[in-house]
């Protein structure tokens, strides 16, 4: 049964209830939006005109998305002529859709709940006997912490740390690490990117350039679900392969050096940094 007036404090339907109607004041309330920013969304072409019987409008669940999605865009920065472009491609009644979609998209890879530790703390977690303060600035840099004051740090991943902490444990000192951890994470970057250009490429242009049918979307929805865990062990994979490969050449090459008698790695890397400059002074 319909609620018979838009009086305030009336019950408000379920939002998520499929068949849901609201008056204007029970949208309000439903999406926590007031009255007069409806209506002006309303009038900016933002949301679609409500079934009006009798002398009262009636919303539903579309309506509902609309708004919710309209909220989420504005706390991403996106103005109302961006939402208004966006909303005009959205075929009527996959604004839910799109919503979800959309939170997917936003959602993180994998949740790592942070740590705070202080300067003193990350040093002997890290083999430090004292705070670096190049060390640190290099590990902020990288994204792996974030100074909240006094002292104190927003560790980001706990995991990398430990692994760092392992390291140090193995004799390898902390700018050994970072540097790594800054190769790793241009690596990362890149194929970061090749994931997402293929999915763009192969799943969301296609089903953008045949209008976005709301039958497609749970195809999509599925395809971008799955490319998670898919990604991660198509990443893995490529790298204990090439782990493999990396140390059985690094062996093979150890064997032969001690074979012939050649002096140790570092010391053959140095010798060649001084014949380079003695190269580069005779020309």
């Amino acid at each position: 049964m319909l609620p018979s007036s838009p009086r305030a404090g009336h019950n408000v339907p379920a939002v998520d209830a499929p068949d849901a109607e609201y008056t204007i004041d029970q949208l309000a309330q439903a999406t926590g939006m007031t009255v007069r920013n409806i209506r002006a969304h309303q009038s900016r072409g933002l949301l679609p005109p409500p079934v009006v019987r009798g002398r009262t409008g009636w919303y539903g669940p579309e309506h509902v998305a609309r708004l919710r999605l309209i909220v989420d865009m504005q706390s991403d920065g996106f103005n109302l002529n961006a939402i208004q472009r966006l909303l005009a491609s959205t075929a009527p009644g996959t604004a839910g859709r799109a919503l979800d979609f959309g939170r997917s998209l936003r959602e993180p890879w994998e949740e790592e709940p942070t740590e705070i530790m202080d300067a003193a703390e990350l040093a002997d977690r890290l083999g430090g006997e004292a705070p670096d303060p190049v060390l640190l600035e290099r590990a902020e840099k990288q994204g792996l912490i974030a100074p909240i004051g006094e002292g104190r740090y927003e560790v980001l991943s706990p995991a990398l740390v430990r692994a760092g902490e392992a390291l140090a444990s193995l004799g390898i000192p902390v700018e050994a690490g970072l540097r790594v951890q800054e190769q790793l994470t241009r690596h990362a970057d890149g194929i970061a990117r090749a994931f997402v250009k293929m999915f763009v490429a192969e799943v969301w242009e296609p089903f953008e350039a045949a209008g976005k049918p709301e039958a497609d979307w749970p195809r999509v929805q599925e395809a971008l679900d799955r490319l998670r865990p898919l990604a991660t062990e198509a990443v893995n994979a490529v790298f204990r392969r090439a782990m493999g490969h990396a140390v059985e050449a690094e062996a093979s090459r150890m064997i032969v050096r001690q074979a012939k008698g050649g002096p140790p790695r570092h010391r053959e890397r140095r010798s060649e940094r001084v014949r380079s400059a003695r190269g580069r002074r005779h020309r």
